[in-house]
């Protein structure tokens, strides 16, 4: 998946908000996290302001649709 098209679809989920939508928003993060790494993650979480919307913070790691702790 292209940052772009991850951008569209997490796009669309944060302007839903809501529980559903957290999940499918992890699902595309862990694609970014396995093609892109980290510091991708950490771009679109700021970019997006996807903290204010689904409480992600730059840090997390995304796994499987999961978000795991904080990576140091």
């Amino acid at each position: 998946m292209t940052l772009v098209r991850a951008r569209q679809l997490l796009k669309v989920q944060a302007d839903f908000g809501g529980f559903y939508n957290a999940n499918s928003a992890k699902l595309i993060l862990s694609e970014v996290q396995k093609e892109h790494g980290q510091e991708a993650v950490d771009q679109l979480i700021r970019d997006m302001d996807l903290e204010a919307i689904f409480g992600f913070t730059p840090g997390t790691r995304f796994e499987g649709g999961l978000a795991l702790g904080r990576e140091y």
